[in-house]
């Protein structure tokens, strides 16, 4: 699926997605349109588990796309979400603000089985509470 920008995720975005969600192979990946912007192509993957350094990844004045295998609790139990994370800082260019919105659902659409989306523009909309209560409010 194109986006209204014209912009597609890489076959390499959906595989290492897939990864994630099947095998748990990668805890968090990050996203980033290139400059030629032709696909959305993957920056990092990562096996840390520390929602801190997850955060680390989004630059103050640059956009970014991320899933995150959020693990939880809940009665008791161990529990997981698949979190997409949108990343808009109020310090990032117009330009790139409106590429990276459009280009969004098209990414978004390729990552079939994502539970949670998380829009963020400062770091107190992505902190682990706010995603947590979003989980939480959401396991069964």
């Amino acid at each position: 699926m194109a986006s209204a920008s014209g912009i597609t995720a890489s076959d390499d975005c959906v595989e290492k997605f897939n990864k994630l969600k099947q095998d748990r192979e990668h805890k968090y990946i990050i996203f980033y349109l290139p400059p030629n912007m032709r696909n959305v192509e993957i920056l990092k993957t990562s096996s840390d588990a520390s929602y801190d350094n997850f955060l680390a990844e989004f630059p103050e004045k640059e956009c970014r796309w991320a899933v995150y295998d959020f693990e939880f609790e809940k009665d008791g139990a161990k529990r997981n979400k698949i979190c997409f994370f949108s990343w808009s800082p109020d310090g990032a260019a117009v330009a790139q603000k409106m590429v990276y919105a459009s280009s969004r659902a098209s990414l978004k659409h390729s990552l079939r089985g994502i539970q949670i989306e998380i829009q963020g523009t400062d770091f107190t909309e992505v902190e682990y509470g706010v995603v947590l209560a979003k989980a939480l409010s959401l396991a069964r």
